[in-house]
């Protein structure tokens, strides 16, 4: 359903590139994100395979539509929620949707309906420019999925939620995954990631350092890390070390030796702990 090759994209020419010879593909009903920090080129790879860049190097197709030549049939296939929202404020929440359905060829999802499951249906009245942050956030959420899309594109979708709106926005992308919809989700947010996605991509300065499923890369390096926690003069503390790095060994024997131990344990990688062995650098 998505097939990227070697896209590289720069936004002034002789500065350096946003994102570099990136390559990746999403199967049909897959959910695939990809992980970096702000500035990593993420939302540059989104911009371009949901036809808002135009390609510069490289090749793409969505959906079956070759993205040097954007066809209408295409749009009418994909969702987009962006980060930053977009709603028309002097429009009503529901004004708004009704306004996007209309947009698309063929059949889309009532109003209301999605109003209801973004839990804004008591406010479907009220313009747009009155609500909060979070509140415009769901009202985009809920506008990307009016026209079914086969294919959907979510930027950081629960950015801003509070906890138990997040939960149900999590809800809705299960069941639109379960049913069947590919997505491509780019976020910070590792353990958004992991509960969400079959394939994860690390990106960093514009590069895809790696790509795999998160039980493989929980696999290749959870079960040779070590948490411990040892006694010094005054306090206690604690340390997550490499089994195969002959550094961090050498330290765990040194702690064994010179210190009382209180804990010490293998634990289950993270996936921002594997994003920061892989590319050497945090998410923020």
């Amino acid at each position: 359903m998505i097939d990227a090759k070697e896209l590289t994209y720069s936004y002034s020419k002789g500065k350096k590139n946003a994102i570099e010879q990136i390559s990746f593909s999403v199967d049909e009903g897959e959910a695939f994100a990809l992980l970096g920090p702000s500035g990593a080129g993420k939302s540059t790879t989104q911009g371009i395979l949901t036809g808002l860049l135009p390609i510069q190097q490289g090749e793409a197709t969505v959906a079956g539509t070759d993205l040097h030549h954007l066809s209408r049939s295409m749009f009418n296939k994909i969702g987009v929620s962006f980060e930053q929202s977009n709603v028309y404020g002097k429009l009503t929440a529901l004004e708004n949707l009704e306004f996007y359905r209309k947009l698309f060829d063929g059949s889309a999802i009532d109003p209301m309906t999605l109003l209801k499951q973004v839990g804004l249906d008591q406010v479907a009245d009220k313009r747009a420019d009155t609500f909060s942050k979070g509140m415009k956030h769901r009202l985009t959420f809920a506008r990307s999925m009016i026209n079914q899309p086969q294919i959907w594109f979510l930027d950081e979708p629960t950015t801003g939620l509070d906890p138990a709106i997040a939960s149900q926005i999590k809800q809705i992308i299960k069941e639109r995954k379960a049913s069947g919809t590919t997505i491509l989700l780019t976020t910070h947010n590792m353990v958004l990631a992991d509960e969400l996605s079959d394939k994860v991509g690390f990106i960093i300065d514009g590069q895809l350092k790696l790509v795999d499923t998160p039980r493989n890369l929980k696999l290749r390096y959870g079960e040779k890390l070590v948490q411990v926690e040892y006694k010094t003069e005054d306090t206690v503390k604690s340390e997550l070390l490499s089994m195969v790095d002959e550094q961090e060994r050498k330290r765990l024997g040194d702690i064994i030796h010179q210190y009382e131990i209180e804990t010490m344990h293998t634990r289950e990688a993270t996936l921002e702990e594997i994003f920061i062995k892989v590319t050497g650098r945090g998410l923020v």
